[in-house]
């Protein structure tokens, strides 16, 4: 902000008070409203709704940029969830710059403020090219009740449905994922953004009894397998782990608390939508398992878990670096 030239020069010798004062007064309301009018400017873009931004995007789109990256909702591209892939061949970083910062503002605007940073970051440095390499497509059509944007690349596939569909966390299957220094981490997962996300859960396990702990500890995970490895069945008993209606009230509450914490990387309409559709289909249905033949640095610190319920599935792959599926319904 530069200095009003007027009070840089001003010698009070030969004004007189009320010029003075009438100079400085103007000075200062000049220096006070330019940051106001940015604060005002930069809370509106703040306060912009990831789906309202959806839109604004689509609008736009030229006509070859909606020949690209523009489907019908049934497509079966937007239901498609993976580790490392990308949607369409369009690019971010090949956009409009305007249109590229409104992909920034719908992906921030899917996280939280403590974490928006963090996630951000973590895309960024995982793809060659920075978050400029993701790729994007859009579903339907404004204004049609059903529509949706999608963002994959390395480590990330976010949804933002434009117009609000009900019935499936986040607007479907999502993945994230992180190695910030090497494939093959290390047991303490060093700067992993979503490490937090199993030191968490292995707290739960260590307030389970022998019986429960040998019930929720078993060998070797489902894997990975594209969008299957968040198909869901449906089932209220008899999935992997132990079931949550065998806890005790206290670890039961240990384990909404869990749950809870680990959605904070996500805006908190999401977060809420998220445990809504999980306590529908019954709190007391979720099975919870870690995997001990996947333990990096064999310390009892489960690098692998998952959560599953009849219409949601949580997977945590934690070796050799962090891999994380999720997928939350109201029905399977």
């Amino acid at each position: 902000m530069k200095t009003n030239p007027s009070l840089e020069n001003f010698d009070c010798c030969e004004q007189s008070r009320r010029e003075f004062l009438k100079a400085a007064g103007t000075g200062l309301a000049v220096a006070a409203a330019a940051p106001l009018a940015g604060e005002a400017l930069a809370a509106k873009k703040k306060t912009a709704q990831p789906e309202t931004l959806v839109t604004q995007l689509y609008k736009s789109l030229n006509d070859k940029q909606r020949k690209a990256i523009c489907f019908p909702w049934e497509h079966p591209l937007r239901n498609k969830v993976d580790n490392n892939w990308f949607i369409t061949k369009s690019a971010v970083g090949d956009m409009k710059d305007d249109q590229a910062d409104l992909v920034k503002q719908i992906f921030n605007g899917l996280h939280s403020d403590e974490y928006r940073k963090t996630v951000y970051d973590q895309v960024d440095g995982d793809a060659s090219g920075g978050f400029g390499d993701c790729a994007i497509a859009l579903f339907g059509k404004p204004g049609s009740g059903k529509f949706e944007f999608v963002l994959s690349g390395r480590h990330v596939t976010r949804r933002c449905d434009g117009d609000s569909l009900e019935g499936a966390a986040f607007g479907g299957p999502i993945f994230y994922g992180h190695s910030p220094k090497e494939f093959n981490e290390k047991p303490d997962h060093p700067d992993n953004a979503y490490w937090f996300q199993a030191k968490r859960p292995n707290e739960l396990f260590k307030a389970l009894d022998g019986k429960q702990r040998k019930a929720a500890l078993l060998g070797t995970s489902r894997g990975e397998h594209g969008t299957s490895t968040v198909k869901l069945t449906g089932k209220k008993e008899g999935l992997p782990g132990l079931r949550t209606a065998d806890m005790s009230k206290d670890q039961q509450t240990l384990m909404r608390s869990v749950m809870k914490d680990m959605l904070a990387p996500f805006r908190r309409k999401d977060a809420e939508e998220s445990m809504k559709l999980i306590e529908k289909n019954g709190f007391e249905n979720l099975h919870i398992a870690f995997f001990k033949n996947e333990d990096i640095g064999k310390d009892q610190t489960w690098d692998v878990w998952q959560v599953e319920g009849p219409a949601m599935l949580w997977y945590f792959r934690g070796k050799p670096h962090v891999h994380t599926w999720l997928h939350i319904r109201d029905k399977a």
